[in-house]
C-alpha cells in the first residue's frame, strides 16, 4: 500500500491509498453529510457543500485515477474507491 496526502488551498485534508487493485480517496469535508453532494464524472470527482448561512456553497473538484467504483459519506468524511 502507498498513502499520500495533499491539503487543497481551503485547508481540506486528501488522503489517498494505493492498493494493488484498488485505489481509495478520503477527505474530511468538515460537513454535515445532507449538506454534501458528490458526482464523478470519469476520473473526476465534483463535490458541493450547501451552507444555510449567508455563505456561498462550496464546490471543488479533484481528479480521480479512474471512474469511481463507489462513493460514500459518513460523519462528514468522503471516501471513493476506484477498481483498477
Amino acid at each position: 500500500m502507498n498513502q499520500r496526502n495533499t491539503v487543497d488551498r481551503r485547508g481540506r485534508f486528501l488522503r489517498r491509498y494505493d492498493y494493488d487493485d484498488d485505489t481509495v480517496i478520503a477527505a474530511d469535508l468538515n460537513a454535515a453529510d445532507e449538506d454534501v453532494t458528490v458526482d464523478t464524472v470519469d476520473g473526476t470527482a465534483i463535490v458541493v457543500i450547501a451552507h444555510e448561512d449567508d455563505r456561498e456553497d462550496e464546490e471543488f473538484e479533484f481528479e480521480l485515477p479512474g471512474p469511481a467504483a463507489s462513493v460514500d459519506i459518513e460523519n462528514g468524511v468522503l471516501t471513493i474507491e476506484v477498481h483498477a
